[in-house]
């Protein structure tokens, strides 16, 4: 059996037999009750969630986690308290985070229902009733009317001049006239197109209206939004990249602490000795401090971004953006301002700018008649020009013509309606009759190809002229490809007022006046971002629910194409393709039109297909599944909806597009000191491993006590790895492409500086040693101990930059971190020279000399990564030259 077609293809009156209604009657209060149980309550439902203790639990399940754990308690076992206290601060602070991150799909579903709840006028058994939504079934009959909210999917009966604000569900910026009449089997399945259905959660903005409850609750449109939404958050790079390492690290830890051992016994050093110093080597190997440095960089970089009006709702995301590669966005709200203008007045064959000195007696009629044949109102509570209300394209009318000095209210004064005609979808214009002295003027408005078969010539102040139908449509045409919604205007003289004239006569041996070409535009500030985003590696995609025309227009003006050629994927083109063949398409494609939220998801999950690290921004209901689904979605929060909020990432409270590169360059600043402390920390660490573990192998004695390692670990890990935090951004952040989606956390060279640099150290370290034992200075270990604390204090200073030398940074720049090289050297110091002190961390006074010679070999770390760093602007320089 086939299935039937799509309701918008079928006639309403084998829908209401199908559904078992009279129209004039409704359903009976019994009936509804048997399809309540049927097809349950017209409401958004979410599946059952976990609760909170599940929730609290799952986050000690990462097994990074699992090793803080363990190193804490073997800190605690081994008397180190301070590490114990440190690591437990650590893991609770990561657990509270991800379990105030879990809500946030149920906050988003909370949102959908709230937009989805509201009253309904309904028919039943031949009585008008007011019900909450929720209580509708298919098959009742809901009257609606200008402010109400639909509530539910609904074939239209029968109508009067209606028309609804869809922005939110399809992302269509302009207002939809609707009509009753039974729509073609070849016609589009898109939302915006199914002009005689109406959907839950949109807004009836103009006329009134009856409908045929089809659909309710989760089966509607909105129900398969939220049907999107209820999927699982996806890991942003940084949590899978520090998962990864974290696995990697501890088991190589693990594993050499376990060689240390075993050749420390077997050259005869006391067991218990050899397994403190395993254990305490595990403990400081592992860096456990990376959690919390990472929390303190995100923090600080969601603080910075709230200076610029953007409000990260998950930390993580901060850095995600700075691993973008693709920016999927939506066009109306967030690209463009929401509102429509008047781009140009098309008279007597020439274009009329809007606010152009000196218009023509010819443009200031067809302004005129722009404004009489218009519905829009002033806000009485506001005396600015632009404070008007009703369709957006007729207080755009209105406001042209204002700034041409005609003003609405005076001129309804002079010119008193007296009789309309109004617009309906199957005339597709509207007219209105003005008294003008002793006799009457009618104006009209509408499709140009139905007000020029009206026209049987063009007005001009000088007599009527000859109209050139064909001209006209073909300028009309040109105005519509690149993506303006085009209204003409035309007028007739009337000796009286037309009564009992038949509505063909009325507007008939009309007078055409001109064409007028109206657009949402750009936002002023989002043509440079686009550039930034492009100049930054970062490829713009537009994805909107839009007219193609429209959206390769908008496009271009912001330069996301730059071809008037570029290729349109529309929402139809997706249905028709499968997964791969759209895999092989989104390299390509920058603009997308007339999809629906599925599709948007589609178009998302096959650009992550292909290795792309995707940031979806949007306002309404239908971007919400893509915001969630994205790496990281970036809501609106002036214009948008609570919904949009709710499922993103980050919201824009500026609605500003381009707040975006902001939080891009933020988010590569902060991935920068990321990969920084990572370099700092296991380079040291490193260190300290290969120190310990050459040391028997070079037949020396274990030249660190289990006090050592973990003093060190304390005093570098910490305030030095934290300060870090505060590194500015470097030169040319955002001139550098995106980093690439599976790219290693230690790539560009970093295990080599981690593996190289750690040997130094070591061989510096055990050169000190085998000097002193050579020499007979018996204060050797604690001469090793200060040269591992102090060349590490000199190598975080040396990588503050990956290329710029020390000098050219400037010792000041980063005044946190001086601090904290300085106070641990004074630490360091104070273990050495405090009586009091070198009991406990068995230590003995140095010599001057023994000092210097400790210095001397810290600073050569600092000499040998600033020639790395030379060689690399080196390189540099000849990859740009070539």
């Amino acid at each position: 059996m086939s299935n039937p077609a799509p309701w918008h293809q079928r006639e309403t009156q084998e829908l209401l037999t199908e559904q078992a209604v009279d129209p004039s009657q409704g359903l009976s209060q019994d009936e509804v009750s048997r399809r309540l149980e049927r097809f349950g309550a017209n409401a958004l439902q979410s599946q059952t969630r976990r609760g909170p203790w599940r929730l609290l639990l799952a986050q000690f399940s990462d097994f990074m986690v699992l090793v803080l754990l363990v190193a804490a308690v073997i800190s605690g076992l081994i008397g180190d308290l301070v590490d114990t206290i440190a690591i437990l601060v650590i893991v609770l602070l990561n657990a509270v985070i991800g379990f105030v991150q879990s809500w946030r799909a149920d906050r988003a579903m909370a949102a959908l229902q709230v937009l989805a709840t509201a009253q309904a006028q309904v028919l039943r058994d031949g009585q008008l009733q007011t019900v909450p939504s929720p209580a509708l079934v298919p098959g009742d009959i809901v009257l609606l009317e200008a402010g109400n909210q639909v509530p539910a999917d609904m074939r239209l009966i029968d109508i009067a001049q209606l028309q609804v604000d869809e922005s939110a569900l399809t992302g269509e910026s302009v207002t939809v006239a609707k009509q009753t009449h039974v729509l073609p089997s070849n016609s589009s399945k898109a939302l915006g197109d199914q002009l005689n259905m109406v959907f839950k959660g949109t807004t009836v903005s103009l006329g009134r209206a009856r409908g045929l409850v089809l659909a309710t609750g989760m089966a509607t449109e909105l129900g398969k939004v939220a049907k999107l939404l209820d999927q699982d958050d996806r890991s942003t790079p940084l949590q899978n990249r520090l998962a990864a390492f974290g696995k990697r690290l501890a088991l190589v830890v693990i594993g050499i602490c376990v060689i240390i051992f075993v050749a420390g016994v077997w050259r005869g050093e006391a067991p218990l000795l050899m397994a403190l110093t395993a254990i305490s080597l595990a403990v400081a190997a592992i860096p456990e401090a990376l959690p919390a440095v990472v929390t303190v960089l995100l923090a600080l970089g969601a603080k910075r971004m709230v200076a610029v009006h953007a409000l990260v709702r998950r930390l993580p995301s901060v850095e995600t953006l700075g691993s973008v590669t693709t920016i999927c966005s939506d066009k109306t709200g967030t690209l463009t301002q929401n509102k429509m203008f008047a781009e140009q007045l098309w008279v007597q064959g020439a274009a009329w700018l809007p606010g152009a000195p000196d218009p023509t007696p010819e443009v200031l009629e067809a302004l005129r008649a722009a404004a009489l044949c218009n519905d829009a109102r002033h806000n009485p509570n506001d005396n600015s020009a632009e404070a008007w209300q009703g369709d957006p394209t007729e207080t755009a009318l209105v406001l042209v013509a204002h700034g041409a000095g005609l003003d609405k209210t005076q001129l309804e004064t002079e010119l008193p309606r007296v009789q309309e005609l109004p617009f309906d979808s199957d005339r597709k214009r509207m007219t209105t009759l003005h008294r003008s002295g002793e006799r009457f003027v009618g104006y009209t408005k509408g499709a140009p190809e139905s007000v020029l078969a009206c026209c049987d010539a063009q007005w001009a102040t000088d007599g009527a002229q000859p109209l050139d139908s064909q001209a006209v449509i073909h300028q009309a045409n040109t105005l519509a490809a690149q993506g303006l919604r085009v209204l003409a205007l035309a007028r007739r003289d009337f000796a009286s007022l037309p009564e009992g004239e038949t509505l063909a006569g009325v507007e008939s041996q009309l007078q055409f006046l001109g064409l007028i070409a109206l657009i949402d535009p750009p936002r002023e500030e989002a043509a440079a971002a686009v550039r930034d985003c492009i100049s930054a590696g970062i490829t713009p995609v537009m994805i909107t629910g839009d007219h193609p025309a429209t959206a390769r227009a908008i496009a271009q003006r912001l330069g996301i194409v730059t071809d008037d050629q570029a290729e349109v994927l529309t929402g139809q083109d997706l249905a028709d393709l499968d997964d791969a063949a759209l895999l092989a398409r989104v390299a390509k494609v920058r603009v997308y039109a007339r999809v629906d939220p599925a599709q948007k998801i589609r178009i998302v999950q096959a650009l992550q297909a292909s290795g792309e690290i995707v940031s979806m921004t949007g306002d309404g209901v239908n971007d919400a599944p893509a915001l969630k689904r994205a790496d990281i979605g970036v809501a609106m929060g002036l214009g948008g909806t609570d919904v949009a909020r709710e499922a993103s990432s980050m919201v824009l409270l500026d609605d500003n597009f381009a707040t975006i590169v902001a939080a891009v360059r933020e988010g590569r600043r902060i991935f920068d000191n990321i990969r920084k402390f990572i370099r700092y920390a296991m380079t040291g660490n490193s260190g300290e491993i290969w120190t310990l573990f050459l040391a028997p192998l070079l037949l020396l004695p274990i030249p660190l006590q289990p006090i050592h390692i973990l003093w060190v670990n304390l005093v570098t890990d910490g305030l030095p790895g934290l300060a870090l935090a505060t590194e500015p951004a470097e030169r040319g952040v955002m001139q550098r492409p995106p980093r690439a989606p599976d790219e290693s956390l230690f790539a560009n060279g970093m295990w080599q500086h981690i593996l190289g640099v750690g040997l130094l150290i070591a061989a510096l370290c055990l050169g000190v040693q085998y000097w002193a034992l050579s020499t007979g200075h018996a204060h050797w270990q604690t001469m090793v101990f200060t040269v591992l604390t102090l060349s590490q204090m000199v190598h975080v200073m040396a990588i503050r930059s990956e290329r710029d030398a020390l000098w050219t940074q400037g010792l000041g720049s980063n005044k946190p971190l001086l601090g904290a090289v300085l106070l641990t050297f004074l630490l360091q110091m104070a273990t050495i020279y405090v009586p009091v002190l070198n009991p406990i961390f068995k230590t003995q006074p140095l010599s001057l000399m023994e000092l210097g010679i400790c210095l001397g070999a810290a600073a050569v770390v600092g000499i040998v990564v600033e020639l790395e760093k030379a060689w690399r602007r080196r390189s540099a320089r000849r990859h740009a030259i070539a």
